[in-house]
Formats: C-alpha cells, sequence, structure tokens
C-alpha cells in the first residue's frame, strides 16, 4: 500500500460506515407499476490504488462479514492461474487491501492466503508476486493446496456420460473456512469470463508435487484440474454450475483495476479499467463483473445455470449497486477467438 498509510485506511473506514448505514432500501422499477425490491447489494469503487480500492468496497459489509466470519478460518484465495505470468494473476496489493480490512474489523488473527497454480510449483507463483512480503507485515500464512488435505467430488464427462473422481481440496470444502475469493476480471477461452465463482470451483482441483507444464514434470505426476472441464463446452459449464453447490465463495472480491481481454485466462491482453466490485452474494458480483466487462449474460451458461436455480441473485434489476454508477464503468472486453464454439452450450443436443 505505498500510496495509504494507516491514517488514510481509518478515514476511510469511518466514511465508509457512515455511508453504509445511511444506505436506504432501493426499489427498481419493470415493466409494469411494481416495485422490485433489491434481494443482494455490491459495492463498486474506481480509482488510482488497487488496496485502496479493495479496502473502500469491503467497507459497506464490515458488519455482515464480521459476524458471518465469527471463529471461522478466512481463507483468501487468489486467481494464479500460472506462476509466472503476472497478468494471470491476483496482485499483491488486492490482498494487502483486503488484509487492512480484517485488520480493521479485529479478524486478521487467524487468516491463510491458499491457491495451487495451474501450471507448476504454488509458492514460486508466491514468490514471483511479491505475497512473501505479507507474512512479514500481517500474522497472515502461505498455504500450498496441492500439499493439504483432498476429498474426491465427481463431474461429468461430455465423452462418456459418466462420473468421473476429481481430488478437492478439502481447505475449500471446509464449511469452518469462510472463503473470501480474490478474483481477477479475466475472459475465458472456455465459458467467456472467470470471475469469482470459477476462481473457487476450478481452484480446488489439485496436482501432484512436481507436476509442470514443461518437460521438467516429474515422471507419473499428475493434475486434476482437467477432469473439471468435463471434455467440451457443455461438460465444463454443466461441472461449474454443479460443484458450485459445495464450492463457492463466502465473499466475493473481482479486482477489475487491470483486466484481461481477448484469449484468457492465460494470453489475453490489459485492459486499463480501474475497478473493483465486492459483494457477500457471488452471483450478485459475478453478475455485475459480466455487467462491467460490457458481456451479454445470456451467453454466460454456469452463471445463468446457476441464476435459474437460485444460486445467488442474478437478475441485475434486484442487484443494489453501492458507490460508483454502474452504466459509467462499463467497458467492452474483447472476447476470445474461439467465442462462436463457446456458445454450443446453448444448442440442442444432436445425435
Amino acid at each position: 500500500m505505498s500510496a495509504l498509510n494507516r491514517r488514510n485506511f481509518i478515514k476511510t473506514s469511518v466514511l465508509g460506515t457512515v455511508a453504509a448505514s445511511t444506505i436506504p432500501t432501493l426499489y427498481a422499477f419493470g415493466n409494469s407499476d411494481e416495485p422490485i425490491k433489491k434481494e443482494a447489494s455490491v459495492a463498486l469503487t474506481t480509482g488510482d490504488n488497487r488496496a485502496d480500492l479493495a479496502f473502500r468496497a469491503l467497507q459497506p459489509f464490515a458488519k455482515e462479514i464480521r459476524h458471518a466470519i465469527g471463529n471461522r478460518q478466512v481463507v483468501l484465495k487468489p486467481n494464479n492461474v500460472l506462476n509466472n505470468v503476472p497478468l494471470t494473476s491476483t496482485h499483491v496489493d488486492t490482498l494487502e487491501g483486503i488484509l487492512e480490512f480484517l485488520k480493521s474489523i479485529k479478524k486478521l488473527d487467524n487468516v491463510i492466503i491458499a491457491e495451487s497454480c495451474a501450471n507448476g510449483a504454488t509458492l514460486d507463483g508466491f514468490d514471483n508476486y511479491g505475497y512473501f512480503r505479507l507474512i512479514n507485515k500481517y500474522p497472515v500464512k502461505l498455504v500450498d493446496l496441492d500439499q493439504q488435505p483432498y476429498s474426491l467430488l465427481h463431474v461429468f464427462d461430455e465423452k462418456d456420460f459418466r462420473p468421473h473422481p476429481m481430488r478437492m481440496s478439502s481447505v475449500l470444502l471446509n464449511p469452518d473456512s469462510y472463503i473470501v475469493s480474490v478474483a481477477r476480471m479475466k475472459t475465458h477461452d472456455r465459458v467467456l469470463a472467470t470471475l469469482s465463482l470459477k476462481n473457487i470451483v476450478f481452484g480446488a482441483p489439485i496436482k501432484d508435487a512436481g507436476f509442470t507444464w514443461t518437460s521438467q514434470r516429474k515422471a507419473g505426476s499428475k493434475s486434476d484440474k482437467s477432469i473439471g472441464h468435463g471434455s467440451g463446452f457443455r461438460g465444463i459449464n454443466f461441472n461449474l454450475y454443479e460443484l458450485s453447490k459445495q464450492l463457492h465463495p463466502n465473499l466475493a472480491l473481482i479486482d477489475g483495476f487491470e483486466g484481461m481481454e481477448g484469449n484468457g485466462p492465460n494470453s489475453g491482453t490489459p485492459v486499463d479499467h480501474r475497478v473493483c466490485v465486492v459483494s457477500t452474494d457471488w452471483l450478485a458480483a459475478d453478475r455485475v463483473g459480466i455487467e462491467l466487462m460490457g458481456i451479454d449474460f445470456a451467453k454466460v451458461g454456469y452463471l445463468n445455470f446457476c441464476n435459474q436455480t437460485g444460486m445467488g441473485v442474478g437478475d441485475l434489476n434486484k442487484i443494489e449497486i453501492i458507490g460508483e454508477t454502474l452504466a459509467k464503468h462499463i467497458r467492452q472486453y474483447k472476447l476470445s477467438d474461439n467465442i462462436e464454439k463457446q456458445l454450443v452450450w446453448m444448442n440442442p443436443v444432436t445425435y
């Protein structure tokens, strides 16, 4: 938090608390004259400092978050798909803003930052992205989920229509964990966009020690991450939806300070967006994130499935936006080159 000091945070905290306490119950009007009651709240902040954006976006939910954490362990789950490409991964300043927030609500005594990078050693990613400096400043632990216990869950595969076992992190499945998805706003080459839910669901599959995407892979080592993709665009959308029943964040934070467009989540290009989204309703957060990216929500399969089955609030008319005006910060993110193939999930299956 190079541009901010503790005094700035305290000042922001007080102002945020006052603002949150004065938010009225709002209604929106649809096609009829009947008011639509807001069922979820999403904070939207913008600015020039990642840590400050995260801190301010969390502040309206301070009382709710503090109560929900209780005595549970707080698990900050960054989105480090690759351990050596900063644009694909959660920035250390975003994590610091969250840690300062947890400090302000006196919930910093039992916090871990936990991840399983897809392409190689997780701790290498923590080192490359500067996470180790956090443990020198805060009482937080860095955890490699690949080295922790796991449980077996089963997912669908398009090729044989049978359940397949997948090793999933017990840390993220533990009901005594308060899961915070610290996602990055990115397009995706299989499900259009990756936001707070996908960060948790597909961050949970683990891999063996020594597994990498390079020729240096340890003989016999494997990763379970590809299993959840279900061998196709229908499979991955259904598996994300199905697994969300057991794997979803308690708190969603989406860092759009610098998003990724095009061939995400690994090979896209940066978007200077400078926004941050927070909600205790992860679906509402992802819905607002999709809107900010200028993506048609109807085309995002897994989020539509979750919306249709009441996993959260996906109707934008029923979401109260706290802070910035949503319409002023919408950008048109370029989608992946294979977008037409991704949309096959919308078509009937033919035999």
